[in-house]
């Protein structure tokens, strides 16, 4: 035993004299916090915060509850709930402020979405989880806010299928030109995914109350990558599931990374290889290594942000051009940026 214990003492002494070392400054001053710190992986730090943006804070006189980038016009379109605010703000991704939209068909926006093509932005996306006439619904509005469509049944929450109710819908998807993903239930009746095609009508839908592979506890934010693959932040069920586009069939879930606050948000970064992950309760942003095509394995936390305690993090959109995170935070009620290093 006394060998065994000699041995083992000299092979820590030798690995932390080859890591300090390693890590010398020149001086051979290095401080190790523990013995096993060599040993584990290093965070990266894949951003940082752009602390001038927006120029123009003054104009978000609301709570800010999620953002989206239209990447072609170099424009960040904020939806903020309040009294006596307009419910969209336009900023450009320098920071400046461009414009308000003037519209009373929004009652308390949730989630935001553009869809763009390569020559335009077609439209801008929401979700509106309000309990008045122009509640529980889904709307398209133009770039400037006109109103085009309203997917649900205003005013009413249910969920009926035909004609198409919702009950506090959290977020929406559209990927191309034929799919569309909504994720149904921020704390309402239905805890459900929805696919729809390109004239609205419904492909498939999953899901029901439970903790069961395709069950959610309010389904909180949607986002389809470039493989097939749906991927659903299934906050109060602290886990994020990845189903197929085509089929719905379940692919998997994570759940490992979630033990402390569950997943708000999924977004992925302009280069594919990180899911981006709000934290609310904890105020953290969390980058998931993307696993390739097939099934997704285990979560691998690469990166993290933790920001001030109270900043409360909400919904996320990045930007394609230039790879930046636009972040929606209640408690601090204001938008702030980060850019890649």
């Amino acid at each position: 035993m006394k060998l065994k214990s000699s041995i083992c003492l000299s092979a820590t002494l030798v690995s932390l004299a080859l890591y300090a070392l390693l890590r010398s400054d020149g001086k051979h001053q290095v401080r190790v916090k523990s013995v096993f710190d060599f040993l584990r992986p290093a965070s990266q730090q894949l951003y940082k915060l752009d602390a001038g943006w927006p120029r123009n804070p003054e104009h978000i006189t609301g709570v800010p509850f999620d953002v989206t980038v239209d990447h072609l016009n170099s424009l960040v379109y904020v939806a903020q709930r309040g009294d006596n605010v307009s419910k969209v703000l336009v900023f450009t991704e320098e920071g400046y402020f461009k414009t308000a939209w003037k519209t009373n068909t929004l009652e308390m926006p949730h989630g935001i979405f553009a869809v763009i093509d390569e020559e335009q932005v077609k439209a801008i996306w929401i979700t509106d989880v309000g309990q008045g006439p122009y509640g529980h619904a889904v709307k398209q509005y133009s770039p400037s806010g006109s109103l085009i469509k309203i997917l649900g049944t205003p005013g009413i929450a249910g969920s009926r299928l035909s004609p198409l109710q919702f009950d506090q819908p959290a977020d929406i998807f559209i990927k191309g030109e034929d799919e569309v993903y909504i994720v149904d239930g921020d704390g309402g009746l239905n805890n459900r995914l929805l696919k729809l095609t390109d004239d609205y009508s419904l492909q498939w839908t999953l899901g029901g109350n439970g903790t069961r592979p395709g069950q959610f506890y309010i389904p909180h934010s949607v986002a389809v990558d470039d493989v097939g693959r749906v991927w659903v932040a299934d906050r109060g069920n602290k886990r994020i599931q990845v189903f197929d586009t085509i089929t719905g069939e379940w692919i998997g879930s994570w759940d490992t990374c979630f033990s402390e606050d569950g997943p708000y948000s999924v977004r992925f970064t302009s280069d594919k290889k990180y899911v981006v992950v709000v934290q609310l309760n904890i105020s953290r942003l969390l980058f998931l290594a993307v696993p390739p095509v097939g099934e997704i394995g285990d979560c691998n936390v690469v990166s993290t942000i933790q920001m001030a305690d109270g900043v409360r993090p909400h919904l996320v959109d990045v930007s394609i051009k230039t790879g930046s995170i636009y972040v929606a935070e209640l408690g601090a009620e204001q938008v702030q940026k980060y850019v890649p290093l």
